[in-house]
């Protein structure tokens, strides 16, 4: 029998060559603290990782193994300064034999590098890289013969569950892969309930590939959220009346299905999609989490609603994708094929891509493979799409029981050949973020299906950033205000009610996550789109409004709560609840009440004097707030005003000044589309724009139909925080006065 012992404490860690060793313990990342801070200047390197090995008693024939759960981004294995592999690629499980370089008092040396090379993916993206051993490492002892340990970091079976069109019969396929079989040895494999009850078996000869099929009369349905059963096959390798290896491998029975008009169905019957993307980092400690931590994730998860998780941009834990067998979640997997496509980076695609269904094809909850994502944003080529080809076709050799996807970015032509390749289609589009208005999605949905009629499209990223100091009573696109996201994510709830034929949906993101290039909204190092802060202590409003459209839990909240000091007469309160009514006191007096569903909007008079309460109540839910009344609006709640915002504008002679925005006039804060549409506002934008575009896509470039919608939508100020990071604050200044002297039409 096989014997697993984590070896994560009392490593050494070398952050360069030479330099003095830290004490630590995996997990580990060295960039817990510089890859969140900003700046884009995290420390990119080779570090090295260093231990003795336990003397570890096996018998005459025992293996041993190296098994390294993830290794950011590449990895080198040395036992006794001796060579014994090399891994490509910081996502997804490794092995390596390392039975013939032990002699005893052993020295294990891993080498990990997080800089960028050519050749692995990802190369460039929207988040951290975090560099280390961040999931542990153990050794594995096995015997001669054993279930095999070389399977690509998989667990050498696959299991297969066929149901039948009734749903009363599954037939199960058990694949196995043997190493060092022997005429005189079996394997059996035995499916057992979830109450321990052995309901049917097979056996047969061993060989390096065994495939035994069971037969599963009435199987339990593996039922999504409201019943997410799960059997366990039991697979032994046995020598006479002994189990030489045995791997216990939970595994459901479903069918599903996509239709490119009403979506998707799990187990014959109709299963809307909704739910969010993740990422797998978390506030000082990068990638570096517990068990804890995912379930904290799941909880919240859960809390919200959501019935499905894509999980973004690269393998996650397998801990996570358990996690998502257990309590009922439809996953998307994918390799972080991401951004910028490499010809030479092929391989590391196929690899990535293997490694991902092997080491996941068990799992229940996995339905789909995304093979990329915004992969074009340099533009399309041959390559690219030979690329995609290869991979679609990698997949359904290796799974032809799931579907493969992809990730396009908003700027990709609707006519592209390339959206015909994977089997369902999803987009990643931001009108009423990154440009356009959040009224524009619908229509654009629309024109997308009526044009592909049978294709299944679905919204694999759709979000909009909110930071909790910045509130207005008067929110707009770009203002990271939680009140413009909470109207955003409304508007797109409602968009999603009114298109069923959308097979998913997936919010961007459900944390706020790191990516040390970014400076936004005032917070460096962060992109802030998650409903739940970076360290899941605090939900953002639309949290809450996902909850009331999703979760059938009851609760109410006041939205609104870090919006405390509030000017005139009344403020307008919005509560969210899954209830039928809310009712709104103020004290013991009820101001109102009313019916409806999901948001509920009241005025409410402020006391002249000291704080208002209110208080809502819907069924026995209740939940409380208290606002102030003051005669100016408090400028800390503005990123324009906020001596603490940290945008500061200067002339040429260095002394700090406020931008003027006169009502008439033309200023930064207008879109591009509006700035374009005036003749000299377009004279003067025009050699600037094209200036961009070149240092972005090269001199050639030429933006296509939807990259010009969604920069029309944005503001000029947006654009230059977003893109021109070297503009002296100067140049803004005069560009601003400028505009001021164009009147409007």
């Amino acid at each position: 029998m096989r014997t697993i012992i984590p070896i994560n404490e009392d490593w050494q860690f070398f952050r360069t060559e030479g330099g003095t060793p830290e004490r630590v313990t995996l997990p580990h990342t060295w960039n817990n603290l510089d890859g969140q801070d900003g700046g884009s200047d995290y420390y990119r390197a080779e570090c090295r990782y260093e231990k003795t090995l336990p003397d570890v008693p096996r018998a005459k024939g025992d293996c041993v193994y190296l098994e390294i759960p993830a290794a950011s981004l590449n990895a080198q294995v040395l036992v006794n300064g001796e060579f014994a592999a090399k891994h490509e690629g910081g996502f997804s499980k490794f092995r390596v034999d390392i039975t013939d370089l032990l002699r005893g008092d052993d020295r294990l040396t891993i080498l990990v590098d997080n800089r960028e090379r050519a050749h692995v993916y990802p190369q460039f993206a929207d988040f951290t890289f975090f560099g280390g051993l961040y999931r542990g490492a153990s050794i594995v002892i096995a015997p001669e013969s054993r279930i095999s340990l070389d399977d690509f970091g998989g667990s050498g079976v696959k299991l297969t569950p066929m149901l039948n069109e009734r749903r009363t019969r599954a037939e199960i396929t058990a694949d196995i892969l043997v190493t060092n079989p022997k005429s005189t040895q079996r394997v059996k494999v035995d499916i057992i309930t979830a109450q321990g009850e052995i309901v049917t078996s097979g056996i047969a000869d061993a060989a390096e590939k065994v495939s035994i099929r069971t037969i599963l009369g009435q199987p339990h349905l593996w039922d999504g959220l409201a019943d997410p059963y799960c059997y366990t096959a039991q697979i032994a390798l046995m020598e006479d009346d002994a189990t030489l290896d045995r791997l216990d491998v939970p595994f459901g029975v479903r069918s599903f299905r996509v239709d490119p008009e009403q979506g998707f169905f799990l187990n014959g019957r109709s299963y809307p999609l909704h739910g969010v993307s993740r990422h797998q980092d978390r506030e000082d400690k990068g990638w570096a989490i517990s068990r804890a931590d995912h379930e904290e994730d799941m909880a919240l998860i859960r809390e919200v609603g959501a019935n499905t998780i894509r999980l973004a941009h690269y393998q996650h834990d397998d801990y996570f994708y358990e996690l998502c067998d257990r309590y009922g979640m439809i996953v998307w997997a994918e390799i972080p094929y991401i951004s910028r496509h490499k010809p030479e980076g092929r391989e590391n695609t196929i690899s990535q891509m293997t490694e991902l269904v092997k080491q996941n094809w068990n799992h229940p909850s996995v339905v789909c493979w995304g093979l990329s994502n915004e992969i074009t944003i340099d533009g399309t080529s041959d390559d690219l799409m030979e690329n995609h080809r290869i991979l679609n076709e990698l997949v359904h050799q290796l799974d032809s029981s799931r579907l493969t996807t992809m990730a396009c970015v908003s700027m990709l032509e609707t006519d592209t050949p390339l959206l015909n390749i994977p089997d369902i289609l999803s987009y990643n589009h931001y009108f009423g973020w990154y440009g356009a208005s959040v009224e524009d999605n619908g229509p654009w949905l629309d024109e997308f299906h009526q044009k592909h009629p049978n294709i299944p499209l679905g919204l694999s990223e759709y979000g909009a950033e909110a930071v909790l100091r910045w509130h207005t009573d008067q929110s707009r696109m770009g203002d990271y205000s939680e009140e413009y996201q909470a109207y955003y994510h409304r508007r797109m709830l409602e968009t999603f009610d009114e298109r069923p034929y959308l097979w998913s949906t997936h919010v961007w993101n459900m944390f706020d996550f790191a990516s040390d290039m970014r400076d936004e909204g005032g917070v460096k190092g962060r992109n802030n789109k998650g409903l739940v802060t970076f360290d899941r202590k605090t939900k953002k409003d639309s949290f809450y409004l996902y909850r009331a459209w999703w979760s059938d839990v009851p609760f109410v909240h006041i939205a609104g709560k870090r919006y405390i000091d509030r000017t005139g007469d009344q403020m307008t309160l919005t509560v969210y609840s899954n209830q039928t009514r809310v009712a709104l006191y103020g004290g013991n007096r009820l101001l109102a009440q009313q019916e409806g569903k999901h948001v509920f909007t009241f005025a409410v008079p402020l006391r002249k004097l000291g704080k208002t309460r209110v208080r809502a109540v819907a069924g026995d839910c209740v939940d409380v707030a208290s606002f102030r009344r003051v005669k100016k609006p408090n400028r800390e709640y503005s990123m324009e005003t906020s001596a603490t915002a940290g945008t500061n504008w200067f002339d040429s002679e260095g002394n700090p000044c406020e931008l003027e925005y006169p009502e008439g006039y033309f200023s930064i804060r207008d879109s591009i589309g509006e700035i374009m549409r005036s003749e000299q506002g377009r004279a003067m934008l025009e050699p600037m724009m094209q200036k961009a575009l070149q240092e972005f896509g090269g001199q050639d470039f030429t933006p296509n139909k939807q990259m010009m919608k969604m920069m029309e939508g944005f503001s000029l100020e947006r654009m230059i925080k977003m893109a021109a990071k070297n503009m002296e604050p100067a140049t803004i200044v005069e560009l601003n006065r400028a505009l001021n002297a164009i009147k409007k039409e």
